[in-house]
């Protein structure tokens, strides 16, 4: 099975958990020094991003990963998304998608996450010309 392969299995298996609040699951898919950095720029260090499903803090319906590019570097890959949610935070919409980059890192010959940037998919700037204006 290829990189790209193996980083869209883990996608798969990422996204179900997530849709499951499964911690035992995503704890294991992460490491120690996992990162997570929200939309709006907050971080999550592996414990809190943990801790967001315990006690139903958050709630996903749904989570989907699509449109990945995976670059390969060895012992590390990046792979670049679109992670599209329905979800509740602390019974609040915390609905969304996000251009989502997944950095994971090749452990004990198994890929584990390192690393997720989550970042809101806006429009062109409004500077941006119109396609008759060039």
């Amino acid at each position: 099975m290829s990189t790209e392969e193996e980083i869209r299995e883990f996608g798969r298996v990422w996204a179900a958990a997530e849709e499951r609040g499964d911690t035992e699951v995503l704890a294991g898919l992460v490491t120690d020094g996992f990162r997570l950095v929200g939309p709006l720029g907050f971080v999550l260090d592996r414990d809190r991003w943990l801790g967001r499903y315990r006690g139903g803090g958050l709630v996903t319906e749904k989570l989907t990963w699509t449109d990945v590019e995976v670059r390969d570097f060895g012992g590390t890959a990046v792979a670049i998304g679109v992670h599209e949610q329905l979800a509740t935070h602390q019974g609040n919409p915390a609905n969304g998608r996000f251009r989502a980059t997944h950095v994971l890192v090749r452990e004990s010959d198994r890929w584990r996450l390192a690393g997720i940037h989550l970042s809101p998919i806006g429009g062109p700037p409004p500077f941006t010309p119109e396609r008759g204006d060039r």
